[in-house]
């Protein structure tokens, strides 16, 4: 909804704010929470909900304008791939994500960008730099661009697969264990899952399954399929890390966690406020059962 809002938040902090950026992750899972009670706004599986979706666009292009007409800067997003160690063909293949990533960013006239990894800056600034004249793209103000309310809530277009509901589960889990463990920023399958991108794996089963979609196959997403699905990625995750590691990680946890956030009636707003209190409760039980003499924060 912030969206909609981007004059009032820059008048707000004029005094502290020097633009805005366009969280994309973070975009893509306020869309699904905010029309979650509303089955005409199902998003198809997230490998498919890109940068150049009609709302996406309409998303960074209006805070182009926004910005630029308030004099500040407009900040594109995070390139998800990391780099690739050991293949230099899919390393080569990510990198050229990026490349393409950066530069719609800064043709469409953002000022700056970020990415997921310190390796990835290079690239980044050489596209910035090669492309944009001066230090920022404050004077490019769209003043011909129209954005209306419709055209970012404008429902992405795609399909929903098997594989894509394996994903959301795959790396819900696991993102989630990570995060009992600690770890916010978690590389996997050679991107950088952080809490905006679980938030978007858990929230697409949800809907999905309280709306009643259906696969590309025309086999519907219920309980039982979800379980069925979940079951599988939860054994192989064990079968991969082996039965000693898997019980010594939050992966038990994380697997009670995620179910419960995907089969709630109720969408969570945010999956971080379940799950603190399971990180709140662990650091208290280690400090309660700590031998005496051993220096260790409470909480």
């Amino acid at each position: 909804p912030a969206a909609l809002e981007m004059d009032e938040i820059l008048w707000e902090l004029r005094e502290h704010s020097a633009g805005l950026n366009c969280g994309r992750w973070d975009y893509i899972f306020s869309f699904i929470k905010t029309f979650r009670a509303d089955s005409s706004y199902l998003c198809p599986e997230r490998s498919q909900v890109g940068m150049t979706q009609p709302f996406m666009r309409a998303y960074t292009r209006l805070c182009i304008r926004t910005c630029h007409r308030r004099g500040v800067h407009a900040l594109g997003g995070m390139a998800a791939q990391i780099p690739i160690k050991g293949d230099a063909d899919a390393n080569d293949a990510a990198l050229e994500k990026v490349r393409g990533d950066k530069l719609r960013e800064v043709m469409d006239g953002h000022d700056g960008t970020w990415v997921a990894h310190p390796a990835l800056v290079p690239l980044a600034m050489e596209v910035f730099d090669t492309h944009m004249e001066g230090e920022h793209q404050i004077h490019r103000t769209l003043d011909d661009l129209v954005v209306t309310a419709e055209d970012l809530c404008a429902v992405p277009l795609g399909t929903i697969t098997e594989d894509g509901l394996r994903q959301n589960i795959n790396v819900g889990l696991l993102y989630l264990e990570a995060w009992l463990a600690g770890n916010g920023c978690v590389p996997l399958y050679h991107l950088m899952e952080d809490a905006a991108t679980a938030e978007i794996s858990r929230t697409q089963v949800w809907q999905w399954l309280q709306h009643g979609a259906t696969l590309d196959d025309g086999r519907l997403i219920d309980s039982c399929l979800f379980r069925q699905v979940f079951d599988e990625e939860l054994a192989a995750i064990e079968h991969q890390l082996g039965s000693e590691r898997f019980a010594a990680g939050q992966y038990v946890a994380a697997a009670d966690l995620f179910t419960e956030l995907s089969l709630g009636e109720e969408l969570a707003d945010f999956l971080t406020l379940r799950a603190y209190r399971l990180l709140v409760g662990a650091a208290r039980t280690e400090t309660a059962t700590a031998p005496a003499g051993n220096d260790q924060p409470s909480l």
